[in-house]
């Protein structure tokens, strides 16, 4: 593992990775948690900001050029931006069913789909990352976390943890 691509990397790319890794984090904290809480509400505004910001700021990374400098990874940051402010007046209307949907989708499209495509080689994260492995084990680490996030999320809808279904829930605002 080494830095040094990040830090060669342009202004976008370098604030791109330093709202992202946060957003991950923060964001697989509010959906394991109890909804509606002060502390909810207090963090998904910050979740939000920091989602904003992660988009916003792919539309200055050209590093996959296919129609005049964008790619499909800028369509998902569009959705990002829209579904963060549907999100957040869906919960200011108190509106639980559709604030869980667009959050979940962004979550899940935005960061966990997103990150995973990060990882394929010739990408500047996966350079990053496994710039002293060989493809094989990279290849084997991405898979491994990748199944590992994809039972964690079956398993949180399971217990209802992703879409909230708990009394803390039925409570937004």
């Amino acid at each position: 593992m080494t830095p040094a691509p990040l830090l060669n990397a342009s202004f976008a790319v370098q604030l791109h990775v330093a709202t992202v890794l946060p957003a991950a984090i923060l964001g697989a904290f509010l959906l394991a948690r109890p909804k509606g809480t002060s502390l909810h509400r207090l963090l998904g505004k910050i979740w939000l900001a920091l989602m904003v910001v992660t988009a916003s700021s792919t539309f200055f990374i050209h590093s996959i050029n296919l129609v005049g400098g964008f790619s499909p990874i800028h369509l998902l940051s569009a959705y990002v931006l829209f579904g963060s402010w549907q999100a957040f007046a869906a919960a200011r209307r108190r509106d639980t069913a559709a604030h869980r949907g667009h959050v979940a989708g962004m979550y899940l499209g935005g960061i966990v789909v997103a990150g995973l495509f990060t990882l394929l080689p010739g990408r500047l994260m996966h350079t990053s990352l496994f710039s002293e492995v060989s493809l094989w084990q990279a290849a084997v680490t991405v898979t491994l976390l990748a199944v590992l996030l994809i039972a964690a999320t079956i398993l949180s809808v399971r217990q209802g943890r992703l879409f909230g279904r708990s009394k803390s829930s039925k409570r937004l605002a």
